[in-house]
């Protein structure tokens, strides 16, 4: 059969940049399967590497190249060039991926001055912020004079989401592609045993996840679609996350490991807590990871029927909460059982108001008008032996929503501390709520 000639292709998108930066790490990562082979050995990939994916119901058709060399002339770095400009030339968008870690080289100054002239859209990548502490490695590279910058780590997934949502617009609708916005994806998380599955059953309506008091019984993430008042919602039931040392090998090892990317994909934790047995190390580690992977969390204390008579009990938790989680105060948090039907009627509005606040964005000019009464209000630390002054040379704008990012424009960065940041933070959500979400801030030369 002849093909289609009306059939529209999907438009391509390549990777590029120097070798070993993450670039098939990122492939696979878009593509949410490996077809790429990764290698921490410059030039594993010599050829180019298509695939078919999409993002939010539209198709796009991606291709991985070789580490871009641009001074290469000889053998196969050679030829990798050759494919890589030919990927570069027969492209719809260009993701420039270059390495945080390494910082910003020579080579990346190259190839950022031979995308320049292309008229395409290119989308620049600093890969391998894994943590919010990684975070600064990233301003040194808006010394290449791009507009905007995704921090990302190809590897656990971080920043992906915000890089592929600014590519969207530029893909055209297909057919098939649902009206409506996208469903929210809700990741339930907690230690074994805390009831997790039976908050999936009740959710849902039916027992569609197998529940037991034996713990690992869960092994891989369970991802299930649930319509509540007119919104969609994709709950992912995970195993239970146990300390380190006390994971088997094989099967649990690699439960947990999909347990911990499920959580990364998603827009909101719901972190499970014993509300018999307390608040323990493991929960504390767990809330650690969902604040280090930046996702919108909701705190779900089970089994509080069991302690209904016990009128001190609400208190004592509560502090207990504050002292283990002080780095989570701004998650709200929810009494109930899983067993009971009422549960439901406060647990979606708490995940559409976490969402509200996952997905907000601020103007820049309001935010900047907030900054400058933030400033008249506490200045600005000065360091010793500079001249006396109410520092008002600062901007702020907010880069990337998914957790909100705030980049923080000063003419020191260095005399900006750890104290002035919390500070800020708190006067961030005072005024603009942000209930339920980390907020990251990036402190950058001005």
């Amino acid at each position: 059969m002849a093909p289609d000639l009306f059939t529209p292709t999907p438009p391509l998108i390549a990777i590029v940049g120097r070798p070993n930066v993450g670039k098939s790490t990122l492939f696979n990562r878009i593509l949410g399967k490996r077809n790429a082979i990764v290698d921490d050995v410059p030039g594993v990939t010599r050829d180019r590497n298509y695939a078919d994916g999409s993002y939010r119901g539209r198709p796009f058709r991606l291709v991985d190249t070789g580490g871009l060399d641009p001074t290469s002339t000889d053998g196969m770095l050679a030829l990798i060039r050759q494919q890589s400009k030919i990927a570069i030339a027969e492209a719809d968008l260009v993701i420039c991926v270059m390495d945080g870690r390494a910082g910003l080289t020579p080579a990346d100054h190259e190839i950022v001055e031979l995308l320049r002239p292309i008229t395409k859209p290119v989308f620049y990548a600093v890969n391998k912020i894994d943590t919010p502490k990684a975070e600064p490695l990233t301003a040194d590279f808006y010394r290449l004079g791009a507009e905007h910058l995704f921090s990302i780590s190809a590897e656990h997934g971080l920043g992906v989401d915000d890089l592929l949502e600014a590519i969207y617009p530029l893909l055209p609708a297909s057919e098939a592609e649902e009206g409506g916005p996208p469903p929210v994806r809700v990741s339930v998380v907690g230690r074994p045993n805390v009831g997790k599955s039976t908050l999936i059953n009740r959710i849902l309506g039916e027992e569609r996840v197998v529940v037991s008091d034996v713990p690992g019984t869960t092994r891989d993430p369970i991802d299930t679609e649930v319509e509540h008042e007119g919104r969609r919602y994709v709950f992912t039931d995970t195993a239970g996350i146990r300390r380190r040392g006390r994971i088997e090998h094989g099967v649990e090892h690699y439960s947990v490991s999909r347990a911990v990317t499920a959580m990364g994909r998603s827009d909101v934790a719901v972190l499970v807590l014993d509300g018999v047995e307390g608040i323990t190390e493991q929960d504390t580690k767990i809330a650690g990871l969902i604040l280090e992977q930046g996702r919108g969390c909701v705190l779900f204390v089970n089994k509080w029927d069991l302690r209904a008579g016990d009128v001190d009990a609400k208190t004592a938790y509560e502090r207990e909460l504050h002292r283990r989680l002080r780095f989570l105060t701004w998650a709200p948090v929810l009494y109930g059982s899983a067993l009971k039907p009422d549960v439901l009627r406060r647990l979606f509005p708490e995940i559409d108001r976490v969402m509200a606040a996952f997905t907000r964005r601020v103007t820049t000019g309001a935010l900047n008008k907030f900054v400058q009464q933030v400033i008249d209000e506490h200045p600005l630390p000065i360091r010793k032996g500079r001249p006396t002054k109410t520092v008002k040379a600062v901007f702020l704008t907010q880069v990337a929503a998914k957790p909100p990012t705030f980049a923080f424009f000063v003419g020191r960065p260095q005399d900006v501390g750890k104290t002035y940041l919390r500070y800020l933070e708190k006067r961030i959500r005072e005024e603009y709520g942000f209930a339920g979400t980390p907020i990251r801030i990036l402190v950058r030369q001005k």
